[in-house]
């Protein structure tokens, strides 16, 4: 564990690489350049204002604004003032969303949620509890006591859940808004089809055949209430399967690629690259294999 003005870093004893680490930040020189970590980040920006970019889209954010992003999920915070807050980053073998989503319930909410951007906005009563929480792991972090691991993670569960319970209540009330509109029903379709069919329809002519909506019509309607083409849902759909499979299984690649509709190993691999920005084995190899047990 390391502690230099407000960063507390625990290593992870076998590799020599993070595994939980808490930053208070007062500038953007950590954020200002492209990211793409081997880690999950969530970041709270506490003062300041400015845009970011993640995948494919641009957003604005504000004060009292809560970024998540996954590993390797690309983003990049500009901003023409100071902008001061808070940082969590933790690696997948020291907590796997995806081992631990029924008692997390943040992966396609918190994170992996490509119908949303990925922020939330915190309100004075959110703030308050984070507060508590981030105070407690970074007097947990100063002093190494018997089970510390333990106690940073469930820390790191209270953390996640109760940001997720706020993004989903969030979430709740746009959708009660998306119904006013009309074409909530098409959303909706588009969301089930993608999900249903991801593995085996790749085009966005095939979801325009599939509801019966014209490819023009869709693509519009998709860019509205998105930000997003139709190809880039897709393709994030795809790389969040393939990530998890690559992380929870010993599956080979080539057999990954086969089960997500694609018959050639290298054409997938090209794929996975352009959208993760690293091939599928380095993925495996930096995010980690299944090695979390907490």
């Amino acid at each position: 564990m390391s502690e230099e003005k407000n960063i507390y870093t625990t290593v992870d004893p076998v590799t020599g690489n993070l595994a939980f680490k808490v930053f208070w930040f007062e500038d953007n020189s950590y954020f200002d350049h492209l990211q793409r970590n081997n880690y999950f980040s969530v970041i709270w920006i506490k003062k300041g204002k400015g845009k970011l970019k993640s995948d494919f889209s641009t957003y604005d954010f504000g004060i009292d604004t809560m970024l998540a992003f996954t590993p390797y999920q690309p983003f990049m915070l500009s901003s023409e003032t100071n902008i001061s807050g808070v940082a969590i980053q933790f690696h997948p073998d020291f907590f796997c969303i995806h081992k631990h989503h029924k008692e997390v319930s943040c992966n396609g909410i918190l994170f992996n949620n490509i119908y949303h951007p990925p922020y939330i906005k915190i309100d004075e009563t959110s703030a308050a509890t984070f507060d508590v929480i981030l105070n407690q792991i970074k007097t947990e972090m100063q002093n190494k006591a018997l089970a510390q691991y333990e106690i940073l993670v469930s820390y790191l569960k209270i953390f996640l859940i109760t940001a997720s319970r706020l993004k989903s209540q969030q979430q709740e009330l746009e959708q009660d808004q998306d119904k006013k509109d009309k074409e909530p029903h098409i959303l909706n379709d588009l969301k089930e089809a993608i999900d249903t069919h991801y593995k085996t329809k790749h085009t966005a002519s095939d979801y325009a055949e599939l509801l019966n909506i014209s490819a023009k019509a869709l693509a519009r309607i998709t860019k509205t209430h998105f930000n997003k083409t139709i190809s880039n849902l897709i393709a994030e759909r795809i790389v969040i399967e393939a990530k998890r499979e690559l992380y929870l299984t010993n599956k080979p690649v080539k057999e990954i690629a086969y089960e997500l509709g694609y018959d050639d190993e290298y054409y997938f691999s090209r794929f996975f690259k352009a959208n993760a920005d690293v091939s599928p084995q380095l993925y495996r190899d930096t995010v980690g294999f299944g090695r979390a047990t907490a």
